[in-house]
């Protein structure tokens, strides 16, 4: 069964042929060919000129061959002198004109060797030490997040995780979009260019190594070809999908999807709360963004808890995560608390909590 739209994606990939090329936070230098090809023009002109400047003041060269310097003589005398070959035979005579070789052509020269050969040269070499540092990148990136959807689904979620003391060297972004690449090493995240429904440009993010993989795309049926191409790069990694319509997360949970959030209903949610009780809104506002004002965490139990119910915990316990349930605060199967459970609580943001939840400092026995 074909999902809607799979063939146009198909068929819009197959005609743009994208270049799945991974942006590192940071600009990269210009292609190596261009930058030769710059330079080669600037050579060019400075043959232009001394050419010209030499016919200006032919009259003060000889030629060994006819005693006379046309225009002809005159780029091949700028030719032979610039790249140092000097055969010799056109020679400057006058004052004036061994006054302008001096003042004039020599430092031409110089120019023109630096630009033929240091910057190309140099281009080069940064080339390399770019294909080096990409090599580097790849090689140390490990258990990293990747976000499929660099729009305001992806940004969000990414502020949010980073608020939570993921570094920023450990997102990778991954958005058909080249300027929506280009924002993203902006904001210091390293970019891939393409299609995620393609197991190649996955590849190119490492997702096969990943520890999370976010998916915010625009469209429910990429979301569903992107969380099975994922999935099956990459079994154990937790996958969060973002959908817009609710009857799609079914599909998407049997995808591979671990969560799936349904945007259009909780955006839907937090307005009719927020015309019934304003107030409400704004603490449900408060906790949906990290970082500031009250957070919503998840925790592991620590060996002093061990025991104890949520009301002699000293943080506000809303669930108890045990094994592959969540129950509530006034579930009484949750009893004493046990070391393998973990509490999702509400804690006010400060610096301190502005780490990843599996390594948020814990309080000492």
């Amino acid at each position: 069964m074909k999902l809607p739209g799979q063939d146009a994606i198909a068929r819009q990939a197959d005609e743009h042929l994208v270049t799945h090329k991974v942006k590192l936070p940071r600009k990269l230098v210009e292609h190596p060919f261009r930058q030769v090809a710059k330079r080669l023009s600037i050579a060019l002109v400075v043959l232009v000129v001394t050419a010209v400047i030499v016919y200006a003041d032919h009259d003060g060269y000889t030629d060994n061959s006819d005693g006379s310097v046309d225009l002809l003589d005159s780029f091949y005398y700028a030719t032979v002198t610039l790249s140092t070959t000097g055969y010799g035979d056109i020679t400057p005579v006058s004052d004036a004109a061994r006054l302008t070789n001096i003042f004039v052509i020599t430092p031409l020269r110089v120019l023109f060797l630096i630009i033929l050969v240091g910057t190309t040269l140099e281009a080069l070499t940064e080339r390399t030490r770019e294909e080096w540092r990409l090599n580097r990148w790849r090689s140390a990136l490990r258990d990293h997040t990747v976000v499929v959807g660099f729009g305001t689904k992806g940004r969000s979620a990414i502020q949010t995780v980073c608020a939570t003391g993921l570094r920023k060297d450990q997102v990778v972004v991954v958005d058909p979009s080249g300027k929506a690449i280009e924002a993203a090493a902006a904001h210091g995240y390293a970019g891939v260019i393409g299609d995620a429904t393609r197991s190649d440009v996955l590849n190119r993010a490492e997702v096969f190594r990943a520890r999370q993989i976010i998916i915010a795309t625009q469209r429910d049926d990429t979301a569903v070809l992107v969380t099975l191409t994922a999935r099956q790069l990459n079994r154990a990694a937790k996958i969060v999908v973002a959908v817009r319509e609710e009857e799609n997360a079914p599909l998407l949970k049997q995808s591979g999807a671990d969560a799936v959030i349904t945007s259009a209903s909780a955006a839907g949610r937090l307005l009719g709360l927020s015309v019934l009780s304003p107030a409400a809104g704004m603490v449900m506002e408060d906790l949906i963004s990290q970082g500031s004002g009250l957070d919503l965490i998840e925790r592991p139990v620590i060996k002093s808890e061990v025991g104890k119910n949520l009301r002699e915990v000293d943080d506000l316990v809303v669930s108890v995560l045990r094994g592959h349930r969540v129950l509530g605060y006034d579930d009484p199967a949750v009893g004493g608390l046990e070391l393998t459970d973990r509490l999702i609580t509400i804690v006010r943001a400060t610096p301190a909590t502005h780490v990843a939840p599996d390594a948020r400092p814990l309080p000492r026995d």
